[in-house]
C-alpha cells in the first residue's frame, strides 16, 4: 500500500488541515467514519497516527461541530483521557458517565463573544497603575474579594491592545494557569470566584498575540486544565463560553493562518493579530466567537473547463460573438465606427460576424451612440410620431442612469453635458402649440427635461439653468409660462374632453418642470443665473396667480388643476423674496392679490362648507392653501414697512364700507381656528404655524385672541389644550408652544385695566364668582391643567432615536375612539432645521414661527417617509419612525395626499426633541413673566433635572460620525442629518432656558447631579468636529448657546463649576484648542460665535486666576488639572498649544481700533497673559511689548495734535476713543509683565517709564486711566529693581524716545507719583489706594527711597490724624501710609529715614493702640523690623514707650502679638548689653517668665507648628539672656 516514510509524511501534511477536515465528521458516512478515525486511540486505529497533543486537540475540537453523535463519542474519547491523567483522583471534578450525559451540548452557546480589541491611540491608563492592580491580582495576602476585582480591573485595561506589552513581562499567563490548577484541585472551590476574570485575561492576550496562541496550544496540560474547568462550572454560561472562546483560539490556530497549511509557506509565518477562519469552519461548527472570515471557496480548488457541448448552445455563441468583436476592434467605439464605415474587411469567419440584430444592439446600448441616433432622429424628423419616439428613447437612457443605483451624475447625463441637444429640443419651446399633437409634443418633451433636471440637480450646470430661463423669460413672448392661463379660445375648447385632458396634462408636466426647477436653484452661486431666477420666481408667482381664477364662482373651480396651481404656489412661497423682482408691480401688492386669492379659496372649501367634516373634495386645497399662507405671511412681514398689514387677513372680503369693516374687525381671524381641528395633522400644524407667526406682532396676538373669545378658554385655553394633548403628534404640540411663547412676549397685567387693548389670559370660577385677568390668571391656568406634570410627562417619553418609516411595519389592530384616521401621513419628509444661519446667526426656535417653512423632499420619489401623530409600538426601534418636528428652513416640500392612516394609541406617547425645543423656548418666557412661581414649579417637578438628563453628546457625536463614513446599513444621511439637527437645536433652547434659570435661581442648576453631566455634554458638542456644510452653521449656533451657558456659569458660581469645567475640557483638551481657533478664524462670517467664544475663554481664564490666588500657598490634595497646567505644564499639544497663542494673539492685533470685536479679542488675550507663562514668553516674541509702546506713543500723539483744536464735538468723541484704546494697551502691558522678568526687561528696554511719563497728564484726566497706570506700574516694579531705579530717571522733550538718563528728581515719574500721594485725602480711594501700593514697591529699592527721602514726603506721615472718641480703628489712609513704613523698615536705610521723624515712633506707639481688620499690627512689625539693626536699637531702647508696647505683646490674647513682640524683644537684648539691664526691670522680666512658662506648658509638642516653635525659641533665649550676668 503505502511506505511507512511516505505514510508519516502525509500525515504530517495532513495535520495543518485537520480543523477543516473535522467539519466533515459524522458516525453515519464513510468519510466522516474516516475522519472520526484520526482522533481515535484504540487497538483499532493503531497508536500512532496522529501525535498525542493533535489527537487530543482533534476530540477537543469535536465537541464544537454540529452534529450531537459526534459531540457524544468525542465525549467518550475525552473521558479515556481525563481518566488516565496523572493525579486525576485529586482533580475535580471525578468524570462518570452522569457527569459526560449533560455536557453533550456544553459549548453550544446562545451568545457568542466578539474577539475584538481596542487600539487607542494615546494610553489612557498610567503604567504604574497596571503594575499596582497586577501586584494585587498576584498577591497571596490579599483577600480573594479584592484580587477577583483586579483581575475583572485587569481585563477591562487589557481591552486595549497596547497595554497588553506591560503585562507581558509581568508573567500573567503563568499565574493565570497556577490559579486555575488551584481552581480544578479538591480544594479549589475557594479560589472559583476568581476563573471567570482569569478566563477573560486569557482569551484576550490569546486574541492579541499569536506567538503565544502557538506556544500554548500545543500544551496538552493546558487543554485538559481548560476543559475540567468548563465541567466544574457547566451551569455558568459565562465561564462555558470563556472556555469555548478559548477552544476556538487554540484548536483552529493552525487554520488561522496561511503559512500552515499554504503550498509554498515562507521562511518566517505570517503571525497577523488579526484572528481569522475560513468560511467552511464556520459553516461546519458551533463556535461560540464571531470572527473574522476568509477564503469563502478555497485558494486551492479546482475549477474544471466547460464541456464543448456548451459552445453549441446559442447564448453562449451570442456572447462569445459579441466578446470577439469588441476585443477585436479594442471596446465598442473602435466597433461602432467600423460597423459605420462604408469599407468592410472580413478579417475572421463569418460565424464570428455580427448579425443585424448584435449590430441593433450595440448602437442602441452604446449610449453616446445611442443619444447621437436620437438627436438626429428629433432634427430629421418628419412628423410628431418621430420627435415623441426619440424623445421617449432619451428618457429610458434617464431611466437606465437611474437604475443603475449610482450617485451623482449618469453616463446618459454626462454624455448629454457633451452634446448640442438644446438645439434640437428649442424649436418645439419656442412657439406656442397650435394643436393637440403639438401639445402632446410638448407634454413629452417637458417631461424629459423635468426627468433630466431631477436626476442632475444635485450637479445640474449653470448653462442649462441659464438656457431653460432665457427661455422662460423671452422679451417677446414667454410660451412655456403663457400656456399656464388658458385663453378664452382655450376656454371655450374646454367641452372637447380629449383636448381638456391633454391641456391639464400639459399644464400638471409645465407646473412639475416649474417646481423641479425651483429646487434646482438651492445652491446655485452663479449671479447671472441667480438674477434670472429671481425675475423668474416673480413672474412666475404672476402666472399662478392668474391660473386661481379668482373672479369665478367656487363650484365651477377644477379641483386637479386648482390643488397643482396651489402646489405650484405653495413650492415658489417659500423662497423668501419671491415677491420682490417685478418691475411693475410693488411687492406688497403682489402678496396682497395672493392672500385675497388664498382666503377666498380656503373660505370656498373649508369655512363655507363646514370643514373637512362635511366634505372631502378640498384636502389637498386646504393644506397647499394654508401652506402659501404660512408662507405668505412671512413675504409680508420681509416686505411690509409696519404691522397694518394685519388687517387685510380678517375676514369677510370684498368691501370696504363701514358695516364689512366693523363686521371683519368681529370676525377676524376667525376662519383660521377650524384649522387647528383638521382632521390632516398637516393641516393642523400648517395652520398653527400661521397662528405663530401671525402672532409674533402684537396686532396678530390682539387679534387672534378676540377671533376666540366664543370659544371655552379662549385662546389661551385652546392653545393650551392642544399642546398638552397626548393623542397629538408632536409637529402640531410644537406650534401651540411656539403660540403661547408669543402670546408671552406682550406685557401683562396683574389686575384688569379698562381700555386696554390686551389683558392676556382670563378664567372665572362659576362657584366663587372669582375672575381673574393677566399674571394670575396664568398661574391659575397652568396650575388647573397641570402644565409642569404634564412637562415632566413629555421629557420622560421623549425618544432621541431616528425617525424613519420601516416598511415591515405591522399594521395596527383595531381603531381607537376618536382616532384620526389620517393621522399617518407622507407629504412631509423633514422639517428640518436652517443650514443658512451663519449669516445671520439666526435662534432656530425662538421666534420660531417668523421662519417656518417646510424642507424639500431630499430623496428620491421612491421614497416617502411618514409623518406618525404617536405611534404604538411592541418594542422600540430606531427605524420604525418619521421625523415629527418642524424647523426652519428656505424652500418647500410640496404637500402629497396621504396614503396611509394609522390609530391613535393612548397607551404609548414618543415625543420628539423638537417639541422639547419649543417647551424650553416656553419655559424661558414663563420664566421671565414670573420668575418667583415659575421657579419653584421647576424644583417641585424637577423639570431641570429632566431636561438636562436628554441632552447626550454622544449620540450626536455618533451621528456626526455616521454622516462622515456612513455604513452600507446606514440610514440615508438626509434622516441623520434630521437628528443632528433636532439634538443640536434642542441642546440651544435648553443652554438659553438654563442661562435664564441661573439669572433667577442658580440654585435650579448648580447641584452636582445637574452640573457635571451637563459641562461633561455641553464640551462634548463644543468639541464636534464635521464637514458638513449644512450641519455647520446650526452646529456653530449651538456652540454659541454652549459658550453663553458656560460664562453663564462661570460668572455665578465660578468656584463651583470650574472644577467641573476643566476636567471636562482637559479630557478633550486637544480638541478644545483646535475649537478655539476654530472659532476665532470665524469673526467674519459668525460675529456672534466669536464673541460668545472669546468671552468664554476671557471669564474662564478670570476664574482660574481667581483660584490660583486662593489656593496660594496651599497644598493641593488632588492631582487635579488646571487651566494653568494645561497652558503651560503639559508637554502634549505643544504644536496646538503655540498655534493657539498665536491665534489669539492675532485676533487682537489684527482687529482695527474702530472693530467693536477688538475689545473682546482684547480681554481674551488679557485673561491668557494673566495666568499662561508660555502665552507671556509668546507674545514677548511676537514683539507684544514694543507694539504696545508705540501704540501709546502715537495715542500720546494724537492726544496732543486733539488738544491744539479744542471746541469741536468730534474731537471729543475721537479723544474717548483714544482713552479706551489706551486703557486695552495699559492693560495687556499689565497682564503680560505679570510675574514675568524677562517681559519687564524687554518693557525697560522699550522705556515703558519714559513713555508713562510723558502720558501723565492725560493719565490724571481720568480716573480708571490712572488707576490702570499705577495697577501697570504695581506689576512692573514687583520683585524689579532695575524697573524701580527707573522711575527714578528723567527724560527731557515731549518725545520719550529720546535716550533716557539720570537726571534731576523734579523731572522724574517718581516726583510725580509722590505729589499724587501727597493729596491727602484724594477722592477716589482706590487710585489712593493704588498709589501707596506702589510706592510700596518702590521703598524697597534703595534709588527709590533716596528720592523719597529728598522729597521729605515722608513728613505727610507725621501730620495723620488719629481717631477720635469711641472710635478704636484707624483710617484707610492711615494704614496705607502704615504698609509703606513696614516696606521702607525692612532695609536700615528706610529704618534711619523713619527715625529721622520726629515723633515718628511715638505716633507708631499711639497707632499700635488701634485696630484695623486687614493688618492689625503693622506697628509692631515696624519695631519689630528696627530692633534688629545694631545701629538703631539705642534709639528704640531709649523710647520707654516702644519698650512697653513690645512687652505687653507678651500678654496679648492674641498668638501673632506674642510672637512679634518676644522676636522684637530678643532681637533688642541680642549682643546689646545696655538692653539687657533695661530689660531687667522686674516689670519687663516677670511678664517674660509667665509668657515663657505658659509656652512650654501649651506648645509641648511645638515641632508640630514652626512658628510655636519660633515663639517657644524667642523666650527661651530671652529668658537666658536676661538671667545671665
Amino acid at each position: 500500500m503505502m511506505t511507512a516514510l511516505t505514510w508519516n509524511k502525509f500525515i504530517e501534511s495532513l495535520c495543518p488541515v485537520i480543523p477543516v477536515l473535522q467539519g466533515y465528521a459524522d458516525t453515519e458516512d464513510p468519510l466522516g467514519n474516516c475522519i472520526l478515525l484520526l482522533s481515535k486511540a484504540g487497538p483499532e486505529a493503531g497508536q500512532e497516527i496522529l501525535p498525542c497533543t493533535t489527537r487530543l486537540k482533534s476530540m477537543l475540537r469535536l465537541l464544537l461541530v454540529k452534529k450531537p453523535s459526534v459531540r457524544s463519542l468525542a465525549l467518550k474519547l475525552l473521558a479515556f483521557h481525563l481518566t488516565n491523567e496523572e493525579g486525576a483522583d485529586t482533580k475535580r471534578p471525578l468524570i462518570d458517565a452522569r457527569v459526560l450525559s449533560r455536557v453533550t451540548n456544553l459549548f453550544i452557546v446562545k451568545k457568542p463573544i466578539e474577539l475584538k480589541l481596542d487600539d487607542r491611540r494615546e494610553l489612557v491608563i498610567k503604567l504604574e497603575t497596571v503594575e499596582r492592580v497586577y501586584e494585587i491580582f498576584t498577591s497571596d495576602d490579599v483577600d480573594l474579594l479584592l484580587r477577583k476585582s483586579a483581575a475583572e480591573q485587569l481585563a477591562v485595561i487589557m481591552q486595549d491592545i497596547k497595554m497588553h506589552a506591560v503585562v507581558k513581562k509581568l508573567c500573567l499567563i503563568d499565574k493565570i494557569i497556577e490559579y486555575l490548577n488551584e481552581c480544578v484541585g479538591q480544594h479549589g472551590k475557594v479560589v472559583e470566584c476568581l476563573t471567570q476574570p482569569c478566563l477573560t485575561l486569557l482569551r484576550k492576550v490569546l486574541c492579541a498575540d499569536p506567538v503565544v496562541r502557538v506556544s500554548l496550544s500545543q500544551q496538552s496540560s493546558l487543554l485538559i486544565l481548560l476543559f475540567r474547568v468548563s465541567l466544574i462550572f457547566h451551569e455558568d454560561c459565562t465561564v462555558v463560553t470563556e472556555v469555548g472562546a478559548l477552544f476556538c483560539l487554540l484548536l483552529f490556530d493552525e487554520v488561522s493562518r496561511m503559512d500552515m497549511w499554504s503550498v509554498d509557506p515562507s521562511s518566517k509565518p505570517t503571525l497577523s493579530s488579526v484572528f481569522s477562519l475560513p468560511v467552511s469552519v464556520f459553516r461546519r461548527y458551533h463556535l461560540p466567537v464571531y470572527v473574522v472570515g476568509h477564503h469563502a471557496v478555497s485558494p486551492y480548488s479546482i475549477v474544471l473547463p466547460l464541456s464543448a457541448d456548451y459552445l453549441a448552445l446559442k447564448p453562449v455563441t451570442d456572447m462569445l460573438r459579441i466578446a470577439w468583436n469588441l476585443s477585436w476592434y479594442h471596446g465598442s467605439d473602435n466597433l461602432l465606427k467600423q460597423m459605420n464605415s462604408e469599407t468592410k474587411i472580413h478579417e475572421f469567419l463569418d460565424a464570428l460576424k455580427l448579425s443585424t440584430e448584435d449590430t441593433l444592439i450595440l448602437k442602441i446600448t452604446h449610449m453616446a451612440s445611442g443619444l447621437q441616433d436620437c438627436l438626429h432622429s428629433i432634427v430629421q424628423a418628419a412628423s410628431h410620431r418621430d420627435v415623441r419616439a426619440a424623445v421617449a428613447r432619451m428618457s429610458f437612457y434617464l431611466l437606465n442612469d437611474r437604475l443603475s443605483l449610482k450617485g451623482g451624475t449618469g453616463p446618459c447625463g454626462l454624455t448629454l453635458k457633451s452634446m448640442a441637444w438644446h438645439t434640437a429640443l428649442n424649436r418645439f419651446l419656442q412657439v406656442l402649440p397650435a394643436s393637440t399633437e403639438d401639445e402632446k409634443l410638448l407634454i413629452d418633451i417637458i417631461h424629459f427635461l423635468n426627468k433630466l433636471m431631477k436626476e442632475q440637480r444635485r450637479n445640474l450646470s449653470v448653462e442649462l439653468l441659464n438656457w431653460i430661463l432665457e427661455l422662460f423669460l423671452r422679451h417677446s413672448s414667454a410660451p412655456l409660462l403663457d400656456l399656464l392661463v388658458l385663453t378664452e379660445s382655450q376656454a371655450r375648447e374646454e367641452t372637447d374632453d380629449i383636448r381638456a385632458a391633454v391641456r391639464q396634462q400639459l399644464q400638471k408636466e409645465l407646473i412639475a418642470l416649474f417646481n423641479t426647477l425651483l429646487l434646482s436653484f438651492m445652491a446655485v452661486t452663479d449671479r447671472k443665473c441667480s438674477e434670472l431666477f429671481y425675475v423668474f420666481q416673480t413672474q412666475l408667482a404672476l402666472k399662478l396667480l392668474q391660473c386661481l381664477r379668482v373672479t369665478n364662482a367656487p363650484h365651477f373651480y377644477g379641483l386637479p388643476s386648482l390643488e397643482r396651481t396651489l402646489r405650484g404656489m405653495a413650492q415658489l412661497t417659500a423662497f423668501p423674496g419671491w415677491s420682490s423682482h417685478s418691475p411693475l408691480t410693488k411687492p406688497l401688492e403682489i402678496c396682497v392679490k395672493y392672500l385675497s386669492g388664498l382666503l377666498e379659496v380656503i373660505t370656498s372649501f373649508y369655512v363655507e362648507r363646514g370643514g373637512n367634516a362635511m366634505s372631502f373634495m378640498g384636502k389637498g386645497v386646504t393644506k397647499s392653501t394654508v401652506l402659501c399662507l404660512l408662507h405668505l405671511s412671512h413675504e409680508m412681514m420681509a416686505q411690509a414697512q409696519s404691522s397694518e398689514w394685519m388687517s387685510l387677513w380678517f375676514l369677510p372680503l370684498g368691501s370696504h364700507c363701514e358695516e364689512h369693516a366693523a363686521a371683519a374687525a368681529q370676525r377676524g381671524l376667525t376662519w383660521l381656528i377650524p384649522l387647528w381641528v383638521d382632521r390632516d395633522p398637516e393641516v393642523r400644524f400648517t395652520s398653527l404655524a400661521l397662528g405663530a407667526a401671525l402672532t409674533t406682532l402684537d396686532t396678530g396676538c390682539v387679534a387672534l385672541a378676540n377671533s376666540c373669545q366664543n370659544i371655552s378658554g379662549g385662546l389661551w385655553g385652546t392653545v393650551v389644550n392642544i399642546l398638552l394633548d397626548q393623542s397629538e403628534c408632536s409637529m402640531v404640540r410644537r406650534e401651540a408652544a411656539f403660540i403661547l411663547q408669543n402670546l408671552l412676549v406682550i406685557p401683562m397685567p396683574t389686575e384688569i385695566i379698562k381700555d386696554s387693548t390686551w389683558q392676556g389670559p382670563s378664567v372665572h370660577d362659576e362657584d366663587s364668582g372669582l375672575s381673574l385677568t393677566g399674571k394670575p390668571a396664568l398661574q391659575a391656568l397652568l396650575y388647573h391643567c397641570h402644565f409642569y406634570e404634564h412637562v415632566n410627562q413629555m421629557i420622560k417619553h421623549c425618544y432621541l432615536g431616528q425617525y424613519v418609516f420601516d416598511s415591515n411595519f405591522p399594521a395596527f389592530d383595531g381603531t381607537s375612539e376618536g382616532s384620526d384616521p389620517n393621522g399617518l401621513d407622507d407629504s412631509l419628509k423633514f422639517w428640518m432645521a436652517s443650514s443658512r444661519m451663519s449669516s445671520q446667526d439666526r435662534d432656530p426656535s425662538s421666534l420660531s414661527t417668523s421662519e417656518t417653512m417646510v424642507a424639500p423632499s431630499l430623496g428620491s420619489a421612491e421614497f416617502q417617509p411618514l409623518s406618525p401623530s404617536t405611534a404604538l409600538l411592541p418594542e422600540p426601534s430606531h427605524d420604525q419612525f418619521v421625523a415629527q418636528g418642524q424647523h426652519e428652513t428656505a424652500s418647500p416640500q410640496p404637500p402629497r395626499d396621504s396614503s396611509f392612516s394609522a390609530p391613535l394609541p393612548k397607551q404609548c406617547v414618543f415625543v420628539t426633541p423638537s417639541l422639547l425645543s419649543a417647551m424650553c423656548s416656553l419655559l424661558d418666557n414663563l420664566l421671565a413673566i414670573a420668575p418667583g412661581d415659575t421657579a419653584n414649579a421647576f424644583r417641585q417637578a424637577h423639570l431641570i433635572e429632566l431636561l438636562c438628563s436628554i441632552a447626550d453628546a454622544t449620540l450626536i457625536e455618533t451621528c456626526v460620525q455616521d454622516l462622515k463614513t456612513p455604513l452600507p446599513s446606514s440610514p440615508p444621511v438626509e434622516h441623520t442629518q434630521a437628528q443632528v439637527f433636532f439634538l443640536l437645536e434642542y441642546l440651544s433652547s435648553l443652554s438659553r432656558l438654563l442661562q435664564s434659570c441661573l439669572l433667577v435661581d442658580p440654585n435650579l442648576v448648580i447641584q452636582d447631579k445637574i452640573l457635571k453631566p451637563l459641562i461633561t455634554n455641553a464640551v462634548g458638542v463644543l468639541t464636534i468636529c464635521t464637514k458638513d456644510v449644512e450641519l455647520i452653521p446650526t452646529l456653530h449656533y449651538t456652540w454659541t448657546q454652549l459658550f453663553n451657558l458656560l460664562a453663564t456659569l462661570l460668572r455665578k458660581a465660578g468656584a463651583v463649576c470650574l472644577p467641573s469645567v476643566t476636567m471636562a475640557l482637559a479630557k478633550n483638551w486637544a480638541a478644545v484648542l483646535d475649537m478655539f481657533c476654530e472659532c476665532v478664524d470665524l469673526s467674519l462670517t459668525s460675529p456672534t460665535l466669536y464673541t460668545a467664544g472669546l468671552q468664554f475663554l476671557s471669564i474662564l481664564l478670570t476664574e482660574e486666576a481667581k483660584r490660583h490666588l486662593q489656593d496660594k500657598g496651599k497644598r493641593s490634595s488632588s492631582p487635579s488639572p488646571t487651566i494653568t497646567s494645561l497652558l503651560d505644564t503639559t508637554q502634549e499639544n505643544l504644536k496646538r498649544l503655540e498655534r493657539f497663542n498665536e491665534v489669539i494673539l492675532q485676533c487682537y492685533e489684527g482687529k482695527s481700533s474702530n472693530d467693536v470685536l477688538k475689545r473682546v479679542a482684547a480681554n481674551a488675550l488679557m485673561s491668557l497673559l494673566a495666568v499662561s507663562r508660555r502665552a507671556q514668553e509668546h507674545a514677548l516674541k511676537a514683539n507684544l511689548i514694543e507694539n504696545c509702546m508705540e501704540q501709546m506713543k502715537h495715542i500720546h500723539a494724537q492726544l496732543n495734535l486733539d488738544s491744539l483744536r479744542p471746541g469741536k464735538a468730534a474731537l471729543k468723541k475721537k479723544e474717548d476713543a483714544f482713552i479706551k484704546e489706551l486703557s486695552i494697551t495699559m492693560q495687556l502691558l499689565r497682564n503680560c509683565l505679570y510675574q514675568n522678568e524677562e517681559c519687564k526687561e524687554a518693557a525697560l528696554g522699550a522705556h515703558l517709564v519714559p513713555v508713562l511719563h510723558s502720558l501723565w497728564p492725560w493719565l490724571l484726566m481720568d480716573d480708571s486711566l490712572i488707576q490702570i497706570a499705577l495697577q501697570l506700574l504695581c506689576v512692573y516694579t514687583a520683585n524689579f529693581p532695575n524697573g524701580c531705579s527707573s522711575l527714578c530717571w528723567s527724560s527731557y522733550g515731549q518725545h520719550p524716545v529720546q535716550a533716557a538718563h539720570r537726571g534731576a528728581p523734579s523731572s522724574s515719574l517718581m516726583l510725580c507719583i509722590l505729589k499724587l500721594a501727597s493729596q491727602v485725602p484724594l477722592e477716589n480711594t482706590t487710585v489712593q489706594q493704588m498709589v501707596f501700593m506702589f510706592l510700596s514697591n518702590l521703598a524697597l529699592s534703595h534709588d527709590c527711597k533716596g528720592v523719597i527721602q529728598k522729597s521729605n514726603f515722608l513728613q505727610n506721615f507725621l501730620s495723620l490724624t488719629l481717631p477720635k472718641g469711641g472710635n478704636k480703628h484707624l483710617s484707610n489712609l492711615t494704614v496705607l501710609w502704615l504698609k509703606l513704613l513696614l516696606n521702607m523698615s525692612s532695609g536700615e536705610d528706610g529704618q534711619q529715614m523713619i527715625l529721622r521723624l520726629d515723633g515718628c515712633l511715638d505716633l507708631l506707639t499711639e497707632m499700635s493702640q488701634y485696630k484695623h481688620k486687614s493688618s492689625p499690627y503693622i506697628p509692631l512689625l515696624i519695631f519689630h523690623n528696627i530692633c534688629f539693626s545694631p545701629a538703631n536699637k539705642p534709639k528704640i531702647l531709649a523710647n520707654e514707650k516702644v519698650i512697653t508696647v513690645l512687652a505687653a505683646c507678651l500678654e496679648s490674647e492674641n498668638q501673632n502679638a506674642q510672637r512679634i513682640g518676644a522676636a522684637a524683644l530678643w532681637a533688642l537684648i541680642y549682643n546689646y548689653q545696655k538692653a539687657k539691664t533695661t530689660l531687667r526691670n522686674p516689670s519687663i522680666k516677670r511678664r517674660v517668665d509667665e509668657a515663657y512658662s505658659l509656652a512650654k506648658k501649651a506648645f509641648s509638642n511645638s515641632e508640630e507648628n514652626s512658628l510655636n516653635a519660633y515663639y517657644l525659641k524667642c523666650l527661651e533665649n530671652l529668658v537666658q539672656h536676661l538671667n545671665s550676668s
